[in-house]
């Protein structure tokens, strides 16, 4: 065989054998359906939480996940930008441009709708027009959508200032009497468990959120096996069921793959009981571990690899320190989630790499700034001592320089090890795994023993990272005084 055709043969095994790709997005319900998907495909590796609907709809456009759940009004008014009530092949005539494709309806309707306490509760949506001190919470990406806060508002004339908190958290700040009302979800589990009255919506403002499945239109033909399953799961997931799944999640313990079982096997079960320690040192801890410290200490090699020369550069040229120290500066104002999502559309990819080009990022700042400052603090009689004795530039740099400041250079260095633990939690947001994982888990389903799994390693961590660095210091504060007395 000629080699460039066993290339072809090899690159198209590769492709073969590379696995579908599906995402969800941060909320119980696509959790749960987004292992149905890992589970009937088969051979399908899941990135969960990923975000918003425009972090999923970039990851799918970039190739960087395959298929995900979603629903027709969030595709017609979000995505397409469609006022008007699209059918399902209107849906697809406009997605073709985009290289994408929708279909595969599970059998339910999801829709948006506005809940109250029932001791509270009025009749309808356009009765809020009349109560503008009632206090108003909604989930971030309901604030920000088409079909959510702002068009609710503007077709009801709605006068309140509503507070943006996360879906999982809300009904709990409802029972509480913090929240008058919240947005819901028409599958939720604990619409029930909560007695919530649901709001007419007597305008008929939230079209039908029926759940279909949004993917690549080259995905049918890459994973033909893979499609197949998912036909088959056409038309059998009613709203009862898939609230019994949620109420599965969020009422009794059960994990995300768990709940999706229940499609097959619907008979209940006592769920196991769950400690914190057990879940601490669950099957999945040296996974997460591992994964949370490549990220840390990958992109830390990195921040330090361009941090030191930028800080030296800043010292050795006046005219370089203030923009060279602004921008590091700026960057580290950008909220990450935002940050995370730019470099998803940049790289074209989720998970580890866009994380540790964010993780790099954060961590300039006290690389670049302790440097400075290290270098600034070295007496001009240092400097003119190693003239006197014929040093060069360059060697008074790495002899003298570097040498003195090295325990401020480090004290930066450890800063920014420590801020990269805590900042490398929210990476799992996007796919990029670690500790991580287990908060953005335990947010979605206010579980404040899973949250507690996720916080407590990641605590445990930054104060392990922050002692190695301490001891380095003292191990390494010979060279200061070795400097000092001209001994190097």
């Amino acid at each position: 065989m000629r080699p460039w055709a066993a290339l072809l043969l090899l690159a198209a095994a590769t492709a073969q054998a590379e696995p579908l790709v599906v995402g969800s997005k941060r909320f119980t319900e696509s959790y749960i359906l987004g292992e149905i998907l890992v589970q009937a495909a088969g051979d399908a590796v899941h990135r969960p939480g990923l975000g918003n609907t425009a972090i999923l709809l970039g990851a799918l456009k970039s190739g960087a996940i395959d298929v995900y759940p979603e629903y027709t009004g969030t595709i017609t008014r979000e995505i397409l930008g469609s006022d008007a009530a699209l059918s399902l092949p209107q849906i697809n005539a406009r997605l073709a441009p985009l290289g994408l494709a929708a279909g595969h309806a599970l059998g339910f309707n999801n829709t948006y709708a506005i809940g109250m306490r029932q001791r509270d509760a009025l009749a309808r949506i356009s009765d809020l027009a009349q109560r503008p001190r009632l206090r108003l919470g909604f989930s971030h990406e309901f604030l920000g959508r088409r079909d959510g806060w702002p068009g609710l508002k503007a077709a009801y004339e709605l006068p309140q200032a509503p507070r943006g908190l996360d879906h999982g958290l809300a009904y709990e700040a409802l029972a509480a009497g913090e929240l008058d009302a919240i947005d819901l979800y028409a599958t939720d589990a604990k619409i029930a468990r909560y007695g919530i009255a649901v709001l007419a919506d007597d305008k008929g403002f939230f079209p039908a959120y029926e759940a279909v499945l949004l993917y690549r239109a080259d995905a049918p033909r890459r994973f033909g096996a893979a499609f197949a399953a998912f036909a088959r799961l056409e038309g059998r997931i009613d709203a009862p069921l898939m609230r019994r799944m949620n109420a599965a999640a969020e009422l009794e313990g059960r994990s995300f793959a768990d709940a999706a079982r229940l499609l097959e096997d619907p008979a209940p079960r006592r769920a196991a009981g769950r400690s914190l320690l057990a879940l601490l040192f669950a099957a999945d801890f040296w996974r997460l571990t591992r994964e949370h410290l490549v990220l840390v200490f990958a992109s830390l090699a990195a921040s330090v690899a361009a941090g030191v020369p930028l800080g030296v550069a800043a010292a050795k040229r006046p005219r370089l320190a203030q923009p060279i120290l602004g921008a590091v500066g700026v960057i580290q104002t950008i909220p990450s989630l935002a940050l995370f999502a730019f470099l998803i559309a940049l790289t074209g990819a989720i998970g580890t790499w866009p994380a540790l080009v964010a993780l790099f990022l954060y961590a300039l700042l006290p690389i670049v700034r302790n440097t400075h400052a290290g270098l600034g603090g070295v007496g001009a009689g240092m400097r003119d001592a190693a003239r006197a004795l014929g040093l060069s530039p360059r060697q008074t740099l790495w002899r003298i320089e570097l040498a003195l400041a090295l325990p401020t250079i480090l004290a930066g260095v450890k800063t920014s090890a420590v801020i990269n633990v805590g900042t490398a939690t929210i990476a799992a947001f996007i796919g990029a795994g670690g500790y991580g994982e287990r908060i953005a888990s335990g947010l979605a389903l206010n579980d404040n023993v899973m949250l507690l799994a996720g916080a407590i390693p990641a605590a445990a961590l930054a104060l392990l990272v922050q002692a190695a660095f301490e001891l380095c210091e003292r191990r390494f504060g010979w060279l200061r005084k070795a400097a000092a007395q001209g001994k190097v």
